[in-house]
């Protein structure tokens, strides 16, 4: 035999095991995505058009406006773009989180038995994934932000709009306007909010588990007494737990990214962070400001649909990865 591995040996149940094994946090994070984002995605498209009417609306009548409008494809405008960058974004921000909490783990670098070095040492492998995944996923949020709010940019620039653009003729635009830093509009806001944001939810994630009888070894053990719920929820209840927490802890920072990437998509003047929050909260007539509770309101409308979409979402994609990740486990060892 000269070494080399046999054509047929690619398609063997031991390579194909051992290939699993070696990628596990990719193949858990895509299969576990792609279920998650679908069943979450008509929440968060009717999220984007709540943060940016300007006059009050419930959930159930944007969503019938929607739907009256542009039909059920309206809930799914943009779908593909997040379901395209899945395994960019997804696989790489878990991979990043999974070997931070290795490298820790590896060289005895805060306790992970404990639950301040559990919770620590997630936040800093969100953060990490965080801010590097948000080079690469920030272009791609600008056009899904375009996509969904397609009739609001077009009613803003006085167009009326018989057939919206597909996502290849968005891009084109956005660049033709503004060249390739167009697609990055709004990029600082987009880091910090993902970098916080991801610090924060890995952070309670872990922490939470962690409470909840995670072994050190990353099994889950049994719950404890004041939260006796089966051992197999315990992935759905924390993943839907502090994804609602960590997004409602930076949802206004999201409100006012949206708002000026939309300012800037239909060619208004740029407004900073700072006005753009006040405008958000006090009204645009420094004269006649609106009352505090009322634009705080106001900043967290469309924060309840939120709210639904990270209890689907996370809780899918948590109880996904470990259904994944625990059939990866129990498959037989490599022989030689």
């Amino acid at each position: 035999m000269d070494g080399q591995r046999p054509p047929d040996a690619l398609f063997s149940s031991v390579y194909i095991n051992d290939a699993l094994r070696r990628n596990k946090a990719v193949v858990c994070a895509l299969s576990a995505s792609y279920i998650s984002t679908f069943a979450g995605y008509p929440l968060d498209s009717l999220k984007s058009r709540l943060q940016t009417t300007k006059t009050p609306i419930s959930v159930p009548r944007i969503a019938l406006l929607v739907y009256r409008e542009e039909g059920i494809v309206g809930f799914y405008r943009g779908l593909w773009i997040p379901l395209m960058t899945i395994s960019f974004v997804r696989a790489a921000s878990f991979t990043i989180y999974t070997r931070t909490k290795e490298y820790f783990r590896d060289h005895h670098l805060l306790d992970h038995r404990k639950l301040y070095g559990a919770a620590a040492v997630g936040g800093i492998g969100g953060a990490m994934a965080g801010s590097l995944i948000s080079f690469g996923s920030a272009p791609f949020e600008l056009v899904k932000v375009r996509r969904q709010l397609e009739y609001a940019i077009a009613q803003k620039k006085g167009i009326k709009l018989v057939k919206p653009p597909s996502t290849a003729a968005a891009v084109r635009d956005i660049f033709n306007v503004n060249g390739f830093l167009g697609l990055y509009t709004g990029f600082r806001l987009h880091f910090l909010r993902d970098t916080a944001g991801t610090a924060l939810y890995f952070l309670e994630y872990d922490g939470m588990r962690h409470l909840l009888g995670r072994l050190p070894s990353g099994e889950q053990g049994p719950t404890p007494a004041w939260l006796p719920i089966h051992p197999s929820l315990v992935p759905f209840f924390c993943g839907s737990l502090s994804g609602v927490t960590s997004w409602a802890l930076i949802y206004p920072l999201d409100v006012v990214k949206t708002k000026i990437q939309q300012r800037a998509l239909a060619g208004e003047q740029y407004r900073g962070p700072g006005e753009t929050l006040h405008r958000l909260i006090r009204g645009p007539d420094p004269e006649n400001p609106k009352p505090l509770l009322a634009g705080i309101t106001r900043i967290y409308r469309g924060l309840g649909v939120s709210a639904l979409r990270s209890v689907t979402t996370h809780g899918l994609l948590w109880t996904f990865f470990d259904l994944v990740s625990g059939f990866i486990d129990r498959l037989p060892n490599t022989t030689d």
